[in-house]
């Protein structure tokens, strides 16, 4: 199982990229995961469905399972945030998990760059970066690849992906 990120900073187009990419690794016939990072509490639960209701009473684990999908939600109740490495051991083995956000964990990340964010670039200061997806024109040595164009984004994203196991390697190495 290969994992690669995509990194930048809010409105710079990640989810919708993703959302892009996916298709075109679907037709590769590889099997996609994707870990989401929230930066604020969220839900992916309906307030007065029993689910909810199971977790606002105190459960701390709630599986909701129907002959669609499954979904375990699992309540912090105070303790720390899990580490990408963490979350990563949860995943089911697939082809690629891209992570999106997590952007100060030591995986290989692409980072994604729109000009009309008006963000500055991460790449300098993130030596994790190994290509952009922007639409501007840079100067720089790592590999670029315009926001349009999916088929060498997905290439470079495939490119520098490394294996889960490299990337609780270097967990523990920054620890």
């Amino acid at each position: 199982m290969k994992v690669i990120g995509l990194a930048g900073w809010s409105g710079a187009g990640k989810t919708t990229l993703l959302a892009r990419v996916i298709p075109h690794f679907l037709k590769q016939g590889l099997r996609i995961s994707v870990i989401k990072h929230a930066h604020h509490s969220f839900d992916v639960d309906v307030p007065g469905k029993d689910s909810w209701i199971h977790r606002q009473s105190g459960a701390e684990e709630v599986l909701v399972s129907s002959g669609k999908r499954w979904a375990l939600m699992h309540e912090l109740r105070g303790a720390a945030e899990p580490r990408l490495p963490e979350l990563l051991g949860k995943m089911s083995r697939v082809d690629l998990v891209v992570v999106e956000g997590f952007k100060s964990e030591p995986h290989r990340k692409i980072e994604v760059h729109r000009i009309a964010n008006g963000k500055a670039l991460l790449f300098p200061d993130d030596p994790a970066i190994a290509g952009i997806a922007t639409d501007a024109t840079l100067e720089t040595a790592l590999p670029v690849a315009h926001l349009d164009d999916i088929p060498a984004i997905a290439a470079m994203m495939q490119k520098f992906a490394i294996s889960v196991e490299d990337v609780l390697a270097a967990s523990v190495s920054e620890a």
